[in-house]
């Protein structure tokens, strides 16, 4: 591979103009295919296999026509002081705003608080629900300004209005730190290379590869019904691993060029080694995204390979287009370390002498792993008991999902759901819809009564309503009001009571029992993704380990990468429950309701962790094995890789934490969550665990740490990470051509 990579670097400096102007074309086709692209559409939340789900398909089948799928909004009254909305002047007010609403093109119904029990018992609350056709994203915006008129018609009449429900729904906004967190990554470049050409570098390549990669999310969206969260999150990982990898590549190209070769073979050597680790350092990424289908929710799935798609864009553009970026910018770029008069110094070869004894000075890296090489134990102790005691909060986890309770209190839908609160109890916010199919049963009213009495005889049940049959008589839905909040355990303890109760009336009637809901939505999406957690980690943890076994050939190195990564993850989620579950440093955050964990949370950050983990460990550990396969001793490998690689893996780290870290100033939930999670986690895995526990473990393990069977290391495939063919191309003199690139 890494020749394959050398001959492809030198094709692409070399023939740069072509180069540049396929990724152009790429970037142009792409925003082409993005502005003349329909909107997208309703991003349909399904999860196959469970009782929701089933429920929801079975309300579709036997109500036509209801629009089980359209999007709903509760306009939300509340009197002024002394006064109750049953006064005559207030009720006026209401009914106006009812008559208004019902004018509107994509309105379905809307009810009467008056003739539908929506009064609360003091009488200073009261509610319309508004049923529209079409979802929340495909509503027309006179639709949804037809509907804030008429409820700030209202709020000049005297009322406190507020609107709940997805109606109002809108793309998430990322904020301002999205910008800052880039701004950083700049600094960062600019520190690390001493240019600022060198330092444009990764940011334009990084800039176009997510421009091409959120470009064609965007023009797919419609057609592949991708939800506004998942340009997102392909937006957040693509910038972070494209800077990245680009960094890695100009770094080597740099180091290539203070040993004194020339420009072109330069960039052909750092595409060949450092190349060959962003290959498997992006694979070991898309693996982990991709192997999200597993948890076989739709939604999820389109997320992990929209992300993957970007990955791999970024891998295509740091093996192409920086080599040829690098040919552009000829002598702006210098050798690593070259400052003024010390460049023609380096590019002969000779030292840098800042020691008294002459010696090439220390830089921190190596310093660092020579007091780990020295102290491993003792290190390894110091940072496995520290994630550890920061795991500590996930053993408190509970998840679930954001509903309007979780949103700033800045927002309508958050205002309406806590006068919904007040007036009608927390449970009144999620419903759960109960689903009697009674065409197996020879009495089907008997059933549907039956069904009722049982749910109103359940603890933590504040209201039924009176089944509701549909036209054919053989299917009903009941609505329950629990007496707890959508998001808690005592709703979800309901959720299963009901479940558990059908299963003696489908005995004793024939009608089966299901609950469905926004509220029993989410307590199935969690279970799912809970029973879907093990046998994820089991698919990726494997594939990644066996790659990285052809990488290293080695057998205890991947094991200990894969062992840190369960570290890094255990204490990021338990940083994330410290936040989010518990409130620490939540204002700091913009966290204005804590509650339980998004179910999504734990097996994205796997996912996600797992592949950026890997690109640490990929970066920093092949150069320890390049220094080893070239006759270092073990330990001495250890600091050599960390002489060449810890400033490197420290600005990529730093560069991955402001691009996460960015995100936790969306108005989106799960995107502030989930920038803060990645970031921490990039945070423990790459200083705690890649540059503390992983020198720790290999000088203790020594050679042992190479250790591979004879009969495996014939099996492998020789992919040559370190260059070692290049390396004795090199010795001989003879570069290959680019021209065998088409035969290779």
């Amino acid at each position: 591979m890494a020749t394959f990579l050398y001959k492809l670097g030198r094709l692409a400096f070399r023939r740069r103009h072509f180069v540049a102007l396929i990724w152009v074309a790429l970037l142009t086709l792409a925003g082409v295919g993005a502005a003349s692209a329909p909107p997208a559409g309703n991003s349909s939340f399904s999860i196959p296999g469970t009782e929701a789900q089933k429920a929801f398909d079975l309300l579709e089948q036997r109500f036509p026509g209801q629009s089980a799928d359209g999007a709903t909004a509760r306009v939300v009254f509340k009197a002024p002081s002394g006064e109750k909305m049953t006064d005559a002047g207030n009720k006026a007010t209401v009914e106006k705003t009812v008559d208004e609403l019902e004018d509107g093109s994509e309105v379905a119904s809307v009810t009467n608080p008056y003739t539908g029990d929506a009064v609360s018992k003091d009488g200073t609350i009261a509610y319309t629900s508004v049923k529209y056709d079409v979802s929340g994203m495909e509503l027309e915006e006179s639709t949804k300004d037809a509907l804030e008129d008429a409820a700030q018609q209202a709020r000049d009449a005297g009322l406190t209005v507020e609107i709940g429900g997805d109606a109002l729904q809108a793309v998430p906004e990322t904020g301002a730190t999205e910008v800052i967190g880039i701004a950083v990554a700049a600094v960062v470049l600019v520190i690390t290379f001493g240019s600022l050409v060198a330092a444009g570098l990764p940011l334009l390549t990084a800039l176009i590869g997510v421009g091409i990669g959120v470009s064609s999310i965007t023009a797919l969206a419609s057609a592949l019904e991708l939800g506004s969260t998942t340009s997102i999150l392909a937006m957040m990982i693509g910038l972070a691993v494209g800077i990245d990898y680009a960094l890695f590549i100009v770094s080597r190209y740099r180091a290539e060029l203070a040993e004194g070769r020339e420009r072109e073979e330069a960039a052909g050597r750092a595409v060949g080694t450092a190349g060959s680790a962003v290959v498997f350092a992006g694979l070991t990424v898309v693996i982990a995204l991709v192997g999200l289908a597993v948890v076989n929710i739709p939604m999820l799935t389109k997320m992990g390979v929209a992300a993957a798609g970007t990955v791999a864009i970024a891998v295509l553009i740091a093996l192409t287009m920086i080599p040829a970026l690098l040919g552009y910018a000829g002598r702006r770029v210098k050798p690593a370390g070259a400052k003024g008069k010390r460049l023609g110094r380096l590019r002969k070869g000779e030292p840098k002498t800042d020691e008294p004894d002459g010696r090439p000075k220390a830089n921190l890296g190596t310093r660092w792993a020579s007091f780990v090489v020295r102290r491993p134990l003792a290190v390894l102790l110091l940072g496995v008991i520290g994630l550890g005691a920061a795991a500590v909060p996930a053993t408190s986890l509970e998840l679930g999902l954001p509903d309007d309770g979780s949103q700033p209190t800045s927002a309508t839908q958050r205002r309406a759901y806590d006068l919904l609160s007040e007036g009608f109890g927390p449970g009144f916010n999620g419903p759960l819809v109960v689903v009697v199919d009674a065409k197996g049963s020879d009495a089907p009213k008997d059933a549907f009564t039956d069904v009722e009495k049982r749910i109103k005889d359940l603890d933590g049940v504040v209201a039924v309503t009176p089944p509701s049959p549909n036209k054919g008589g053989d299917t009903a839905t009941i609505t329950v009001i629990p007496d707890s909040k959508p998001s808690s355990v005592q709703t979800e303890d309901l959720v299963h009571a009901i479940r558990d109760a059908g299963g003696d009336i489908e005995a004793k009637t024939g009608a089966e029992t299901l609950v469905t809901g926004s509220t029993a939505m989410n307590i199935d999406v969690s279970q799912k993704l809970n029973d879907a957690l093990v046998p994820y980690l089991v698919l990726v943890v494997g594939l990644a380990f066996l790659l990285l076994i052809v990488v290293f050939r080695s057998i205890l190195v991947p094991l200990k990468a894969a062992l840190g990564f369960l570290l890094s993850v255990m204490a990021a989620l338990g940083a994330v429950v410290a936040v989010f579950q518990w409130g620490w440093l939540a204002g700091l955050m913009g966290v204005e309701e804590t509650g339980p964990v998004m179910s999504m949370m734990p097996i994205f950050m796997v996912g996600v962790v797992f592949g950026l983990a890997m690109d640490y460990e990929v970066f920093l550990v092949t150069r320890m094995r390049e220094a080893y396969v070239h006759g270092e001793k073990p330990n001495q490998a250890v600091v050599t890789g960390f002489k060449h690689g810890a400033r490197v893996v420290t600005a990529a780290a730093v560069i991955m934490m402001a691009v996460f870290a960015g995100f936790i100033g969306s108005s989106e939930s799960m995107v502030k969550m989930i920038g803060f999670g990645l970031a921490i986690a990039v945070f423990f895995d790459a200083f705690v665990v890649r540059m503390a526990i992983v020198p720790a473990v290999l000088a203790l393990l020594g050679k042992k740490a190479w250790w591979l069977p004879k009969w495996l290391d014939r099996a492998l495939p020789n992919v040559d990470v370190e260059g070692e063919g290049l390396r004795t191309a090199g010795e001989r003199g003879a570069g290959p051509d680019e021209r065998e690139l088409v035969r290779t």
